[in-house]
């Protein structure tokens, strides 16, 4: 089976809702491809490599959470981007990218996908643009101490997590704080909004004294790591809804 392009957009559009969200670059289509579509690769990052991998699939379009726009860039199309472009363009390949509209998906999204992967159900949100999520194991069961969910996100993601904050004889892990990617910023509202660990990709100088002073353990697991599941969802859901073929390539990221 196979769909126009313009319904392809159309159905990410109405399951993001990207016109919600004050983002870092332009979300939707990025690169116009084929008019029909039939196979839809998603990954990660629009990389060079995704690509190479999306053509040897056969791909007709691609959907990602990175893509390869984004505010502050020069505007040219020389090196890495020309390459990129050089490939979508000889092969007709559309490209759609998602940023903060794949984040936050409350079923399909990152953090949505991480927490069901992980084990935990979303009792509230916070931050900006309340993407942040607060909640618990759905179990209702509390971690003894962080070296245990240290453990629990090292077996989950296959990654083992920088942690820093209290040590294995510290109290018990219950509410837990969650969000996908470079969010280390977002570690200060977790902890306002009553986090007892913070997860997310990355980590910076100033929230490892954060985690020190205030007993809240910060789990850092790598951006790439946290992020793997969203497009997958979303664009298996799409492709579902449309009668597409549909297959997640994970280019490994040890960042």
């Amino acid at each position: 089976m196979s769909a126009e392009l313009s319904q392809l957009v159309q159905a990410c559009q109405s399951l993001l809702t990207p016109e919600r969200f004050k983002d870092y670059g332009p979300n939707g289509l990025q690169v116009e491809g084929k008019a029909q579509v039939q196979v839809l690769i998603s990954g990660v990052t629009a990389s060079k490599a995704l690509i190479e991998a999306a053509i040897d699939a056969k791909a007709d379009a691609i959907l990602v959470h990175h893509g390869l726009f984004w505010r502050g860039q020069e505007g040219t199309v020389t090196g890495w981007m020309k390459q990129r472009l050089r490939l979508l363009l000889a092969h007709d390949i559309s490209l759609l990218a998602y940023h903060l509209p794949l984040d936050a998906h409350p079923e399909w999204g990152n953090n949505a996908q991480l927490g069901q992967r992980l084990g935990w159900r979303t009792d509230s949100q916070f931050g900006d643009q309340q993407l942040g999520c607060l909640g618990q194991a759905v179990d209702g069961t509390d971690w003894p101490n962080a070296q245990a969910l240290a453990a629990h996100l090292q077996q989950s993601l296959g990654r083992t997590p920088l942690w820093v904050g209290p040590d294995a004889q510290a109290g018990p892990i219950r509410r837990v704080a969650w969000c996908t990617g470079g969010a280390q910023s977002y570690f200060e509202a977790a902890i306002a909004a009553g986090a007892d660990a913070f997860v997310t990709g990355e980590i910076s100088e100033p929230q490892a004294h954060l985690a020190r002073e205030t007993g809240v353990a910060f789990f850092a697991c790598g951006h790439h790591a946290t992020e793997r599941y969203g497009a997958s969802a979303v664009a298996a859901q799409v492709a579902a809804q449309l009668g597409l073929a549909h297959r997640f390539i994970d280019i490994d990221n040890p960042a």
